[in-house]
């Protein structure tokens, strides 16, 4: 029997295993924990709130990013649920009419050289007119990962009276649904049902060495036609080359042109097209989550999860290489066509052979095969990533590559939201003991680093901003007392009282205001706003 379908063959496992220790049902909020680290990432999210959504570093990052927000939501259901609602009700808020969610919600408050691209450089609401771009807040017209469902289902899961009495997910499931729709029929670009990126931004690991080969092919912008900004906050040797930047912002200056148009020709076709197995792993799993909201809203969610299962079948037959033992990127425009495993008559494109944190998250799964998860742990504990012997956290990127760099971005250092996924993969394939000490290190590194975008996984100094929002949020998720987290770190500096980010106000303490709700009352205007869905439409809403 081949991997798929011994894959198909098994068991339906739906059960949400990104929440050990919290069963659906009634308010499930643990014990808080009221320790240094604790106070101190609860601190970092109140610091970084707007007053209705809250930027990764106020200097680095000051707007709303998309993935950042459903990893913040995560964190701060733990300290405020209202707030955590709040935090993916503005990013939806700016959703556009074909469904897609833009990684980049703009605060217009915010000087235009503070971040570049910035608004001007994407013209959303003129060059995304055609693709329903929302005309009163302004976006970037690319993606990230699709993070959004699963933390609206964990959002509901803290407070389930709170959720039910807004009407939370019966405003949300409509959108999120969209936003799925978007992704499995405008970007399955290769044509075997996974989703493609078309901008290294849009999986969120902006240079790993996985894009090295796919941007070899673009042409770069002149380095006098853009300023990056992000150099007045990071040292250059932590970020990305401007020999790199200059391909990202010619890719996305030609999908600007396009219309932002997914899968033509000409302008904005596709020079960029790649499969990859976190975007689409973290796609599969919100798909779990959007089953069990829709049955939370009064249908079965069947066939969600029955797309989930096909989504799964389709990421080991395209992406998993089993004599590696993980998964690689899938590149749909190379030219050599089929330098892999399957041959002449196989998925366009061939697999890129970079071995990169995004081949690990898969594990997050908890329907993968058996033996592909179990070469997946073999993978995090062996000498290229070197989980629990050379590494604390888990790398970005092999240890033993030629680009593998402990400092610069996404090509070596150890991220928190990567550690998060992963703890929550091992812990879902029964590696306990490997769950419970990357989650140790995840909280002690944290702390010990005053919450770092990213660190060194060998030494854990800290590399880009500190007070980082999504490593401060899930921090909190991991400190939450669901019976298996750690002891907190003694030696951490007092931070505020637990009780001052737990505020469901949302009046908020930074003294801006990003664009589109406030009140947290859910009012939308996107794609499929109606504020609730019967049975029916939940289940069947987004066949096509």
């Amino acid at each position: 029997m081949d991997r798929t379908a011994q894959l198909v063959a098994r068991p339906a496992q739906h059960a949400v295993a990104y929440d050990p220790g919290t069963p659906p049902g009634p308010p499930h909020l643990g014990a808080p924990r009221t320790g240094p680290a604790s106070r101190r990432a609860a601190q970092v999210l109140a610091d970084n709130w707007t007053g209705s959504s809250t930027v990764p570093s106020p200097g680095l990052y000051p707007h709303q990013w998309s993935w950042d927000s459903a990893f913040v939501a995560i964190g701060l259901r733990h300290v405020s649920p209202r707030r955590a609602q709040t935090e993916l009700e503005t990013l939806l808020d700016a959703q556009w009419g074909d469904g897609r969610v833009p990684h980049i919600v703009f605060n217009p408050s915010v000087p235009l050289d503070a971040y570049f691209p910035s608004p001007d450089f994407w013209r959303s609401s003129t060059a995304g007119r055609a693709a329903g771009a929302p005309r009163t807040v302004q976006t970037s017209g690319i993606v990230q990962p699709p993070v959004h469902a699963l933390a609206a289902w964990l959002v509901h899961r803290a407070d389930p009276g709170l959720s039910r009495a807004r009407g939370f997910l019966g405003r949300m499931y409509p959108r999120l649904a969209a936003w799925h729709r978007y992704l499995l029929h405008r970007r399955d670009l290769g044509g075997g049902g996974l989703v493609s990126v078309v901008h290294p931004w849009e999986q969120g690991m902006d240079n790993a060495p996985s894009w090295d080969a796919p941007l070899s092919r673009v042409t770069p912008a002149p380095a006098r036609s853009f300023r990056r900004a992000d150099l007045d906050h990071g040292a250059p040797e932590d970020r990305p080359t401007d020999l790199d930047y200059g391909r990202y912002v010619r890719l996305a200056a030609e999908y600007r042109d396009g219309g932002y148009r997914d899968g033509g020709t000409g302008p904005g076709g596709g020079e960029f097209a790649v499969e990859d197995p976190s975007f689409n792993a973290l796609l599969i799993a919100s798909e779990h989550a959007l089953a069990h909201i829709a049955h939370e809203l009064g249908a079965t969610g069947t066939a969600r999860h029955a797309r989930a299962e096909r989504l799964t079948a389709a990421l080991v037959e395209r992406l998993w290489d089993p004599a590696e033992e993980m998964f690689f990127c899938r590149d749909l425009h190379d030219p050599h066509g089929s330098g892999d495993r399957h041959g002449p008559r196989g998925p366009a494109g061939a697999l890129v052979p970079e071995r990169g944190v995004s081949g690990l998250v898969p594990l997050l799964l908890p329907g993968l095969p058996r033996e592909v998860a179990a070469g997946l742990v073999r993978t995090l504990r062996g000498p290229h990533f070197g989980l629990g012997t050379a590494t604390r956290l888990v790398p970005s990127y092999d240890l033993r590559g030629e680009a593998f760099d402990p400092h610069r971005y996404w090509r070596g250092p150890a991220w928190f939201n990567t550690s998060w996924l992963l703890e929550r993969g091992l812990r879902a394939h029964g590696a306990r003991a490997d769950a419970d000490a990357l989650r140790r290190a995840v909280v002690d590194v944290a702390a010990g680093s005053d919450f770092a975008e990213y660190v060194d996984p060998f030494t854990g100094e800290a590399c880009g901003a500190t007070g980082f929002s999504w490593t401060a949020a899930l921090t909190l998720d991991l400190l939450h007392d669901d019976g298996t987290t750690p002891d907190e770190p003694p030696d951490e500096p007092p931070g505020m009282t637990s009780g001052t980010a737990g505020t469901a106000s949302t009046t908020g303490t930074a003294g801006t205001t990003a664009p589109g709700t406030t009140s947290g009352t859910g009012g939308t205007t996107g794609p499929d706003s109606a504020a609730g869905a019967d049975a029916t439409a939940i289940e069947g809403g987004d066949r096509g």
